[in-house]
Parts: C-alpha cells; structure tokens; sequence
C-alpha cells in the first residue's frame, strides 16, 4: 500500500509518497537522490547508511519510512557547503580519514551525534561510539584522529 508522509530531510519538509515495505534508505537514495546514503549489508550491521533520525544515529536500510512520519532526518549532504565545510568534514579531510570512502557519510554522521553529545570525548568513548560503524580499509585510527580534532574546533580550540 503507498501512503504519503512528511519528514523533515536536512532542514526542508518534505511530502513523500511511500510503499509500506520501503526502507529510509530507499526514500533517501532513489526519492530524494541523497546518494551519501549507502547501502553494504542491508541489515544495519555496518553503518554505511547511518543517517541522523531526530538527532540519533541509526541505519537507514533496515527502518521502514512509512513509520516515520513527522520525523527528521539529517545526512552529510545536510552538513556545510561546498564553501565551507562541517567541521567533522573538515576533520576528515585533514586526517586522511576517508580511505576508499565508502563508509565516510556514517562515520560522519555518527560522530555529529556523538560530538553533539561529549564535546570533548576520549579515545574510547570514540572507538564505543562508533562500533557500530565498519571501515573495511582499516582507517579506524586516522577516523579517531579526526573525531578528536572535530571535537576541538567544535568547542572553538
């Protein structure tokens, strides 16, 4: 059955018609062309589609969007411009923390969250935070080194 919802897709309300069986990741991907949203396992088990759902991460390719209606979601595409860049992007980009890529937008998304949360997080509370989030080039070094940095300019050291 096809029904309309309304989300709130990086600070624009959006009316969208969905299937019930379409996953957010779907609606993002081929309704809304945000192709920072990726899919790898399909079962929310990597993190390549984590995107911000009311300001927490979750993986797009497993949550039904007909159920998310009212809600709001956040993607890198959300995130700074081609002028300025988000400081976690920004952080990135510095640190060599994006390998192949594939799995730099949830990262990134994971980190906002986690930085909208501690802004001066450890080590550790980095490496818990974003175990939910798989980089298949390793890059997991360079990635906390980047969410540490992110940290510090955020809080405007």
């Amino acid at each position: 059955m096809q029904r309309n919802i309304s989300l709130t897709v990086n600070g624009e309300r959006r009316e969208l018609p969905v299937n019930d069986a379409d996953t957010l990741l779907e609606v993002l991907r081929d309704g809304l062309k945000l192709w920072s949203v990726r899919e790898s396992c399909g079962v929310g088990a990597c993190g390549s589609c984590t995107v911000l759902l009311d300001g927490r991460p979750v993986s797009a390719c497993f949550l039904l969007a007909a159920r998310l209606d009212g809600r709001t979601v956040e993607t890198v595409e959300g995130l700074g411009s081609d002028d300025s860049l988000h400081p976690i992007q920004q952080a990135f980009l510095e640190h060599d923390a994006a390998q192949c890529g594939y799995c730099t937008p949830g990262f990134i998304m994971a980190a906002k969250a986690l930085l909208e949360e501690h802004d001066d997080p450890t080590d550790d509370q980095v490496r818990d935070y974003l175990c939910g989030n798989l980089c298949r080039c390793g890059g997991y070094p360079n990635i906390i080194r980047a969410v540490r940095a992110a940290a510090v300019r955020m809080s405007g050291g």
